[in-house]
């Protein structure tokens, strides 16, 4: 007995769907990356194991301190180390409206812990209370 032969169709993957999948995967991706806020200066920050709660407030104020020992309150530095230096920048960066503001700190891992103390004291001298510090996730 003889058995005719199938003829094999050539098969063919239509690509045009696919490119269109991806083009418009990527354009999704591209519109919602968020950027990482970074500053211009560098701070190694102590890390932490556990996450805490953020602040909702719309314009904390953030104190950054640097290895160095210099303040930098909202990107501008200031002259000098003391407190009383200190409570007058919050002061000129809060417009005066100390009493809900939250405060950021921000100390590099290797700056003295007086230096976050003076903060700690600048704040209670004009009553803010809602403190938060910020650190690196620790790596398991």
């Amino acid at each position: 007995m003889k058995f005719r032969r199938q003829k094999i169709e050539d098969v063919q993957i239509n690509l045009t769907p696919l490119i269109d999948v991806v083009f418009l995967l990527l354009i999704f991706f591209m519109v919602s990356t968020t950027f990482k806020q970074s500053t211009e200066l560098t701070i190694d920050l102590p890390s932490a194991s556990s996450d805490a709660p953020s602040l909702n407030a719309q314009d904390p104020i953030e104190i950054t301190i640097t290895s160095d020992g210099q303040y930098v309150i909202n990107g501008q530095t200031l002259v000098n180390e003391q407190v009383s230096t200190l409570v007058q920048g919050i002061k000129e960066t809060a417009n005066e409206k100390t009493d809900d503001m939250p405060l950021v700190i921000t100390a590099d891992a290797q700056a003295p812990y007086e230096l976050v103390l003076r903060v700690y004291d600048a704040a209670s001298q004009l009553g803010i209370y809602k403190i938060a510090h910020t650190a690196e996730r620790e790596e398991q």
